[in-house]
Parts: structure tokens; C-alpha cells; sequence
């Protein structure tokens, strides 16, 4: 019998249909796409502003557009097997824009999307000068989002910046309204304590996703919170978006200051503590695999041109 393998969507629907916290590493290339589901996550999700940053070189301003979001967004799915979710910023316009963006993503291999009703061009959510749609827009973009999608499977997450801009009970009034659109789930930025966040699980009636940015640091917008206490006021996703986009940046610095330090003396140093060696890079790109393929598809002449004969 063939066995069937579920797509993307299907996966994240069967995640949520567990029960328990989901945590989502925010990834923005092959590597840390990659590293991820190395670790042992069962999800992860791009983060729009890691990309923004990493790809066009600028801040997390609205610059990036549709096709190159989806672009970005396919070759990351195509890399790993575990279900990626995209950020779709505003969706790209009003809802008819939203209902072609929906399709863009889905048929690129995405488990899902964030919408956020943030105005046109849009900043990350953490960044003052915030502007939001009305409401009855945001809830159309959110039904427009529902309609567009070929599989019921596909996760349509409404993001909400309403809090920021309208206070708590705005961005209450605009969850209800988004999850009564059809949103499978429910995330407002850059909430700023426990309290809030309760009162969004009880207002949302629907799976609530949160984002503790740096997972394993500060900072001064959303607090670090313990997931046992996350997930015990009904909290279902928790993203960590901007963590592995810290961590690449540390990293390089550090590596960066040792390569002064050999300029300077002239002398060559080994540093596995700052880099990881050829054979781990092999690994986590599975090298093995591409030999493995190469031996089924290629002739013997082929190879022995490549390898050297008996190789």
C-alpha cells in the first residue's frame, strides 16, 4: 500500500490538534532552516524581519515585497520537511491583494501565513510609529484570506499591532472580530504582559500564538515569560523570531574580532569554538545524500571521471 505524506498544513493541523505549546524558531535561510529541524523542532516560521535584514539589507520597514517574500519563502520550504509558516506582513494590500497573496503562498509550499492589519508600508511590530487599518478592513482582509485558500488545511494566523495604537481593549475588539472572520489563529505583537495575554486567550476563542522574540533574551518590548505559564493560561504557539537572526550575528562578530587578532599578529590560529568545522557543514547540508543520489543517477563513467574508478 502507498503510504500518503501529508503536506505542510497538514502537519501544523495535526500540531495544534495535539494539544500543548508549540514552539516556532524564526528562521530566515537554508542554514538556520535547517538547524532547526536538525534540533528536533516540530515547526518553524520565517520571520519577515531576519529576512528583510539578512536579503535586502535594510530595516524591517514594508521594502520587501510580495515576490520576493514568496520567492524566499519557497526555497525554505523545499528544504526542510517539517511545517514552515510565513510572514505575510499586510498581505500586500487591501483584500483582493490578500486573496492572491494567500494563494501565492500556499501553492509555494507554506503551512501557513501571519496577516497583520498594520497601514501600508508596514514596520516590525517592536518599533514605535506603528499605524493600523480599521477594523472592518482587517476582518475582510482575514475572510478574504479564508476564501482565497485551496485547502482548509492552510493556517490563516491574524496578526494584530492594535495594542500599541488602540490600547488593550482595541486589540481585544479586533481579535474577536478576526477570529469570527475565520482566522485559525490569533497573534497581537508585541504585547507587554501575562495579564494582557490572557485576556487575548480568553477573548480569541481561538489557538493564540505569541512572540518571545529573542526566546533566550530580554527585551524591552514583550517580557521573557515561562512556557510552563505560557501554556498553562492556554497560550498554543509561541514563535522565537528573532533568536537564530541574534545568534548568527553574535557569532559572526566574535569570529570576526579573531580574524583581527590573526591580521594582527600574522600568526594562524584553530578556533572550533567560534566555527564549526567542513564536516558539520556536510552534515547539516546532507552531503551523504547528494553522493547517494549522484551513485544512482550517474553512469559508472561518470563517476569514475568524478572519483576516480572503484570510488
Amino acid at each position: 500500500m502507498t503510504q500518503v505524506t501529508k503536506t505542510g498544513p497538514q502537519k501544523f493541523r495535526d500540531l495544534l490538534a495535539k494539544g500543548g505549546l508549540i514552539v516556532s524558531p524564526g528562521v530566515y535561510d537554508g542554514y538556520s532552516a535547517r538547524l532547526v529541524e536538525a534540533a528536533g523542532y516540530a515547526t518553524a516560521a520565517t520571520t519577515g524581519a531576519g529576512i528583510s535584514n539578512s536579503v535586502l539589507g535594510i530595516d524591517d520597514i514594508g521594502v520587501m515585497g510580495l515576490s520576493e517574500n514568496v520567492a524566499h519563502c519557497r526555497m525554505l520550504a523545499r528544504t526542510i520537511s517539517i511545517p514552515l509558516t510565513a510572514d505575510a506582513d499586510t498581505g500586500y494590500g487591501n483584500p483582493m491583494n490578500v486573496h492572491y497573496t494567500v494563494q501565492m503562498f500556499e501553492e509555494a509550499g507554506l503551512a501557513g501565513i501571519n496577516i497583520e492589519d498594520q497601514v501600508h508600508p508596514k514596520r516590525c511590530g517592536h518599533m514605535p510609529g506603528k499605524e493600523v487599518i480599521p477594523l472592518i478592513e482587517g476582518a475582510k482582509k482575514i475572510e478574504a484570506a479564508c476564501l482565497a485558500r485551496k485547502s482548509d488545511a492552510f493556517a490563516i494566523i491574524a496578526r494584530t499591532d492594535a495594542l500599541a495604537v488602540e490600547g488593550v481593549e482595541g486589540m481585544l475588539r479586533r481579535a474577536r472580530a478576526y477570529a469570527e472572520a475565520g482566522a485559525d489563529l490569533i497573534f497581537a505583537d508585541a504585547i507587554k504582559t501575562e495579564d494582557q495575554i490572557k485576556q487575548l486567550v480568553d477573548a480569541a476563542r481561538v489557538p493564540v500564538s505569541v512572540n518571545m522574540g529573542f526566546g533566550i533574551r530580554a527585551r524591552p518590548t514583550t517580557p521573557l515569560m515561562p512556557l510552563k505559564r505560557l501554556a498553562a493560561i492556554g497560550v498554543r504557539r509561541v514563535t522565537v523570531p528573532r533568536m537564530l537572526p541574534a545568534a548568527a550575528i553574535m557569532g559572526m562578530t566574535r569570529a570576526l574580532e579573531a580574524m583581527k587578532g590573526v591580521i594582527a599578529t600574522g600568526e594562524p590560529v584553530d578556533r572550533p569554538d567560534l566555527a564549526v568545522g567542513i564536516e558539520d557543514i556536510m552534515k547539516l547540508m546532507d552531503y551523504d545524500n547528494m553522493r547517494e543520489l549522484e551513485k544512482r543517477l550517474l553512469s559508472t563513467d561518470a563517476l569514475d571521471a568524478k572519483y576516480g574508478a572503484g570510488q
